[in-house]
């Protein structure tokens, strides 16, 4: 069975994806959204989608938060709701009978006009205050803005050895597959923005949890940004990571590995779902 994919758009040579970065430094600002993935954080989401509002609104730009929940029926639609109804930053969708990070990112970028789209955490492990930085890093040229653990003084707050090594060695695993010239510390980061332009047609895997590696693998990504930042501790709820996590970033390798190949030879072939402009503010 094959594994499930979703696409943003048209492709575009490099040449045109280049002068379409030109054209981004050059227009008037660009609309930003970023994904909040959420799974059980009703605890979590309000702080973390109320600190972002105050970041973002420093920098005077069109932008929209979309909670992307799957379905967790803890309280969390009537909250976001809320504050949807007092600003009309913030937006709610649900997910039914769907499970994953990945394709919960995927749906809200879908749902999406914005040209540079984004993922943050909703357990506040990720702070919405560096959203600023990351933009201006796109807005500078990047392709790509993430936030990074392991740019000094970045770190991981008070990780237990095990899981630092853990870490470690799973982007250790990355190296071979990162292109040289934009090759990064932390591939595995789930906070980032990106230009939408840099992802076209890009047959995405809304299996697993690290679209970020995938994006620098397969993406026509030509700059990198990394912003450092201390990976905090959860502040309500419980972590998602597990065994299972861990056998779906394996089997992500592997589908990489084999689409590394296949692109090397050939342009990525038509997916199933078409990541374009369905909604948006």
């Amino acid at each position: 069975m094959g594994s499930a994919k979703a696409v943003l758009g048209q492709p575009e040579s490099s040449v045109e994806g280049a002068n379409r970065r030109a054209a981004f430094e050059e227009s008037a600002p660009a609309k930003l959204a970023v994904v909040v993935p959420t799974l059980c954080e009703a605890a979590n989401i309000t702080s973390a989608l109320e600190r972002a509002m105050r970041s973002l609104d420093t920098l005077g730009i069109s932008y929209e938060l979309i909670v992307v929940d799957d379905d967790s029926r803890d309280g969390i639609e009537f909250l976001v709701n809320k504050l949807a109804a007092e600003n009309n930053h913030v937006r709610f969708l649900c997910r039914q009978g769907e499970r994953g990070l990945g394709g919960a990112v995927i749906y809200g970028w879908q749902h999406s006009t914005a040209e540079v789209l984004g993922v943050m955490d909703a357990d506040l492990q990720h702070p919405p205050e560096l959203l600023p930085e990351l933009w201006k890093a796109v807005e500078s040229g990047s392709d790509i803005a993430l936030a990074s653990r392991y740019i000094r003084p970045g770190s991981l707050e008070r990780w237990h050895f095990l899981r630092h090594w853990l870490s470690r060695a799973a982007i250790a695993l990355t190296w071979p597959l990162q292109r040289r010239g934009i090759a990064v510390k932390d591939p595995m980061s789930g906070f980032f923005l990106v230009r939408r332009s840099c992802i076209q047609n890009l047959g995405l895997q809304t299996k697993g949890f690290k679209l970020l590696l995938e994006i620098l693998v397969r993406g026509d990504v030509h700059s990198v940004d990394e912003v450092p930042f201390t990976f905090g501790l959860r502040q309500a709820g419980s972590s998602k990571a597990g065994f299972r996590v861990g056998l779906d970033y394996l089997l992500m390798l592997g589908r990489l590995w084999k689409q590394h190949r296949r692109d090397r030879v050939s342009a990525p072939k038509s997916a199933s779902v078409a990541l374009g402009s369905r909604g948006g503010h």
